[in-house]
């Protein structure tokens, strides 16, 4: 996830409102203490207080103009360019097609006790659906959820084995929380196999923190190359690294700069802000790049051949549409794991601006897909176990 950080955002403490009113302050800041929105900020498009009056009930008794929703980011930032951002995006556009206010507050520090403080301020502001991204919000959860009955929690990338509370225990999902993850080794397969099509035989994996996600993608990505190489008959070689850490640094780049020197063509950079380092390397040596969960050929550039893609979007728009349909029986104290046989919550970018391969098609890509849909090609979730590869594939798990 890019630090590409505005100055609106740099206050740690501040928690920022994108309604009519511009932005509140921060729990420790006094409520008279606002600052405009910036009119090119990337969260533009607010709900309108005027909106929110006027939504009428619907069918089902929900009356949208006495709810709210609020968005918790985790440790990142709504410009992030990947995960907070494009969940943020999300709550704008349901909130803004469907006339219901919205707000988002950032933690002040990077932790649970934060996080849980950034719940409790969004909860005594008015929300009544809290959307958090991201398997650090377990604990705030575990700590939230029984305190707040009436109030709806929807996260995404948190699995049951997250609700841990703060003394350490497993606690049980309640029936006002609804989580998900996903299916990374789908996504991961995905961009594996195309590099290989499309030609490419010497390739690395940069990981952040060695979390289930992470290494779903990882696993799911040498599965792939594998898959390719047999078909195809060619040797490849794979580096595999985590880099313990989900942002870029001197010494990611510095190993980056090696991998690509050493003959590396391209790097799956997997772990949020990390990728920085995979993309600074990449340039300096005429290499490419797999982005992450969203799209990131914008934000890259053209060094980025392709992204491995989760649904988040479709995830967070989902859920709360079921919500205020509702319909949140049908979510309400589910944990569920997202691929492709549930939906299209998996994939790569398709789009022309976006589709960098030069021989791998989106025939072949949909031909791929449809397997993966219909079980004929199956993928490994085992993170215990390196995935086993055959003749024409060498990795080297890098410590």
């Amino acid at each position: 996830m890019k630090k590409k950080v505005l100055a609106a955002f740099l206050a740690t403490t501040m928690v920022f409102s994108l309604t009519a009113c511009g932005s509140n302050a921060a729990s420790d800041a006094p409520a008279d203490d606002a600052t405009e929105t910036p009119a090119d900020d990337a969260t533009e498009t607010p709900a309108t207080d005027d909106a929110a009056e006027e939504a009428p009930a619907d069918d089902a008794g929900i009356d949208k103009s006495a709810q709210k929703i609020a968005m918790i980011t985790d440790s990142g930032d709504i410009t992030d360019e990947s995960f907070n951002q494009i969940t943020w995006e999300t709550v704008c556009a349901y909130g803004d097609e469907n006339g219901v206010e919205y707000e988002y507050y950032k933690p002040a520090e990077d932790t649970d006790e934060e996080r849980i403080n950034a719940i409790d301020l969004a909860i005594n502001e008015g929300a009544t659906v809290v959307v958090m991204p991201g398997y650090l919000f377990g604990p705030a959860i575990a700590e939230e959820q029984d305190l707040y009955p009436d109030v709806k929690f929807i996260a995404v990338d948190v699995t049951e084995g997250d609700l841990v509370n703060l003394a350490g225990d497993s606690v049980a999902i309640g029936s006002n929380v609804y989580i998900c993850s996903f299916q990374e080794e789908q996504a991961g397969y995905l961009a594996g196999y195309g590099a290989v099509k499309d030609g490419y035989t010497k390739l690395g994996f940069l990981g952040g923190i060695a979390v289930p996600a992470v290494i779903r993608y990882g696993f799911g990505y040498i599965q792939g190359i594998n898959a390719a190489a047999e078909e195809m008959g060619v040797d490849v070689s794979v580096k595999y690294f985590y880099g313990g850490q989900f942002y870029g640094d001197e010494n990611i780049t510095a190993r980056m700069e090696g991998w690509y020197a050493d003959g590396t063509e391209i790097v799956f950079a997997c772990g949020g802000g990390i990728y920085t380092s995979a993309v600074e390397a990449a340039n300096n040596h005429d290499g490419k790049v797999i982005g992450v969960d969203v799209d990131q050929k914008p934000v890259i550039g053209d060094c980025c051949v392709t992204s491995a893609m989760k649904g988040l979007h479709a995830a967070v728009y989902d859920a709360l549409d079921k919500y205020f349909s509702g319909e949140w029986d049908a979510l309400g104290g589910k944990s569920e794991q997202l691929g492709l046989t549930q939906g299209d919550y998996i994939g790569l970018p398709t789009d022309d601006a976006s589709w960098g391969f030069a021989t791998f098609t989106k025939d072949e890509y949909n031909t791929v897909l449809e397997g993966i849909k219909d079980g004929s090609i199956a993928v490994s979730n085992d993170t215990e176990n390196n995935p086993s590869v055959g003749s024409h594939v060498s990795v080297d798990y890098v410590e």
